[in-house]
C-alpha cells in the first residue's frame, strides 16, 4: 500500500520533471534577452580622431557608462571616409551589444549622402540606441575683413558675388553643408574652401586667407572669445548658453534657418531589443546627471536623453533634410 510520504515525493518528482524545461527556457531567455549584459568590455567606435568635438563627448559618456555598467567601455577612434569608415566597421561587427558606434550627424546623414554609392543604409544597417547631445555651430568671420554681422555678410556677398570664401574642416563636414543651407536660403554666391581638418581652416580664418567659417562651438568659441575670429551667428533656433551674446542666424536676417549638429549611440542592426533598452536607460540616466550636464556645457553641448524610437525618427528626418541640401550643392565624394 502506497504511503502518504511516498505519494507526496512521487508527485513532487513528477512536477519537477514537468517544470524543468520551462525553468531552463526562462533561464536561457533571461541570458539572451540581455539581462546578464554586459559580462565583458564594450568597444565604442568613434569615427573621428582623438580630441575632436564628437570624441570629447563620446569619452565623457563612455566614462559614465563604465561606472554604470560595471564593465569598461573602451573608445576606439577610426577616422576617415567622411566619418563612414568607423560606422561601417561597427555595422559589420556581431550584433551582441559589445561593439557600438558613437555617431555624429556627419556619419549617419551627411557622409553617406556624399557618396555616389553609400557604404551603408542607415535605415536598414543601424539600430538607434540613444541620443547623446545636440550642438550648435558658430558662423565666424575673419577680423581682418569688415563685416561684423550676418546681415553685413549677406549684403557684401550679394554686392560681390563669388568674392567671399567659406572654409570648412572638410568636404561634407557639418560646417560645409550647414553653410550650403545658408547659401541656398539667402541666395548667396560664396566659394567653398575645404581643408583637411578644422585646425588648419581656423588658422587661415584668423590670418584672413579665408573670410568665413562655420564650425562647432567647442572648436571655435575659444578663438572668438580671445578676439582671434569674429562671432557672427549661431546655427540653432535659440541662442546658445555658451555664447548668449551672439544672435542666431535665424534672427539675423534668415528666418527659419537651423543647422544644429547631434550625435548618439548606435549598434549593428539585429542587436537584441533588451540590450538596446538597457543601454538606452543607462545613457539617459548619465545624461540627466548634474556632473555630465556641466561637463557637456563646457563643450557647448546640450544633453538630449530620449528613446531609441525618437532617435531613429530624428535620423530619418535629418537624412531627408540634408540629402536635399547636399544634392542642391552638388557636393560628392567618389
Amino acid at each position: 500500500m502506497m504511503t502518504f510520504r511516498t505519494a507526496f515525493f512521487g508527485l513532487t518528482s513528477t512536477l519537477a520533471l514537468a517544470i524543468a524545461p520551462t525553468l531552463l527556457h526562462a533561464q536561457s531567455t533571461s541570458t539572451s534577452s540581455g539581462q546578464a549584459y554586459p559580462t565583458r568590455a564594450i568597444r565604442l567606435i568613434v569615427p573621428q580622431a582623438p580630441g575632436s568635438a564628437s570624441d570629447n563627448v563620446a569619452r565623457l559618456i563612455a566614462a559614465e557608462l563604465t561606472a554604470r555598467l560595471g564593465q569598461q567601455v573602451v573608445v576606439d577612434n577610426r577616422p576617415g571616409g567622411a566619418l563612414t569608415i568607423g560606422i561601417e566597421l561597427m555595422i559589420k561587427s556581431a550584433p551582441d551589444g559589445y561593439t557600438l558606434g558613437y555617431a555624429p550627424i556627419g556619419a549617419l546623414v551627411i557622409g553617406p549622402n556624399m557618396f555616389r554609392k553609400p557604404p551603408y543604409d542607415v535605415n536598414k544597417d543601424i539600430a538607434a540606441v540613444a541620443m547623446g547631445a545636440f550642438n550648435q555651430m558658430l558662423l565666424a568671420g575673419s577680423p581682418r575683413h569688415p563685416f561684423k554681422t550676418v546681415q553685413e555678410v549677406i549684403e557684401f556677398a550679394k554686392q560681390n558675388p563669388g568674392k567671399l570664401s567659406n572654409a570648412s574642416s572638410g568636404n561634407g563636414s557639418p560646417g560645409h553643408v550647414g553653410f550650403e543651407l545658408l547659401r541656398s536660403m539667402a541666395n548667396l554666391n560664396v566659394v567653398h574652401v575645404p581643408y583637411k581638418g578644422g585646425a588648419a581652416a581656423i588658422t587661415d580664418l584668423i590670418g584672413g586667407q579665408v573670410h568665413l567659417m562655420m564650425e562647432s562651438l567647442n572648436s571655435i568659441t575659444p578663438h572668438a572669445k580671445a578676439g582671434r575670429v569674429r562671432a557672427l551667428g549661431v546655427t540653432g533656433l535659440t541662442r546658445s548658453p555658451a555664447v548668449p551674446e551672439v544672435p542666431t542666424i535665424a534672427e539675423s536676417g534668415v528666418p527659419g534657418y537651423e543647422a544644429t549638429t547631434w550625435n548618439g549611440i548606435v549598434a549593428p542592426a539585429g542587436t537584441p531589443r533588451a540590450i538596446i533598452q538597457r543601454l538606452n536607460s543607462e545613457i539617459n540616466k548619465a545624461l540627466a546627471s548634474t556632473s555630465l550636464k556641466e561637463k557637456l556645457a563646457l563643450l557647448g553641448a546640450d544633453p538630449a536623453p530620449d528613446t531609441p524610437e525618437k532617435f531613429a525618427a530624428l535620423i530619418r528626418s535629418e537624412n531627408l533634410k540634408w540629402a536635399e541640401v547636399i544634392k542642391r550643392s552638388g557636393a560628392k565624394i567618389d
